[in-house]
């Protein structure tokens, strides 16, 4: 998996601790790139490990289905030296589509469990800019950073795909709350033991670190939609 990108007319979409993200083209075309390499020194490790769990994710995700890969999920383009290259897709973050058809969280759904299915959960859906509208209206998967592939369907990969789908419901309830039915109603009423222990114990520690010393909010995601498709 190279591509040799172009040297020039990169875009900054985003810099901060972790480093930078920029959109540019290469041979395969729009793309987007995540320089680690560019990160503060005592972010640089934890910045390469979350980008290698994307870079694993991606391609675990591109051999189980390669029909949705560069579509519903970015393709991995490259991953080395601390630099991840991934496709580009074109479409707007949740927070931000005019509009979403009454099918669109079901489509979500859908494409959730096949990802699933395929070993690999995403376990940031809570961010509003993860879940992309593509131009024909349909889903995709953004930002693979805490995305996790697993051996086998243990007890704890099965907990954070039913968090993954809780979060997914979350935002229907918010979007499309008269659509929600039972079973996710249902869903979003009984949260996981540690979902609840993070609410309590580790989100303000969370939005303290996020929102207070590297200026995020929660509806940033990765960055990369700062520039127009």
């Amino acid at each position: 998996m190279e591509c040799e990108p172009q040297q020039e007319g990169w875009t900054r979409l985003k810099a901060d601790l972790f480093g930078t993200i920029d959109r540019g083209y290469c041979s395969q075309g729009a793309c987007v790139r995540r320089d680690t390499r560019q990160a503060r020194w005592w972010c640089r490790p934890l910045a390469y490990v979350l980008a290698r769990r994307e870079a694993r994710s991606l391609q675990r995700l591109e051999r189980s289905l390669p029909d949705l890969a560069g579509e519903s999920f970015p393709r991995l383009l490259s991953w080395e030296h601390g630099v991840l290259l991934r496709s580009w897709i074109a479409g707007q973050p949740l927070q931000l589509a005019p509009t979403q058809d009454v099918d669109f969280f079901d489509q979500a759904r859908g494409l959730l469990a096949r990802c699933h299915r395929a070993g690999v959960t995403h376990n940031d859906l809570a961010k509003e800019p993860n879940l992309l509208v593509r131009e024909d209206g349909l889903p995709a998967l953004l930002d693979w950073q805490l995305g996790r592939v697993a051996g086998r369907r243990s007890a704890y990969f099965r907990m954070l795909g039913r968090e993954d789908l809780r979060h997914l419901m979350k935002h229907k309830r918010h979007y499309q709350a008269a659509f929600l039915r039972p079973r996710e109603q249902d869903l979003l009423a009984r949260p996981s033991l540690p979902s609840r222990l993070w609410r309590r114990l580790g989100k303000p520690v969370y939005h303290g670190i996020t929102r207070g010393l590297l200026g995020w909010s929660d509806r940033e995601g990765a960055g990369d939609r700062g520039a127009p498709s």
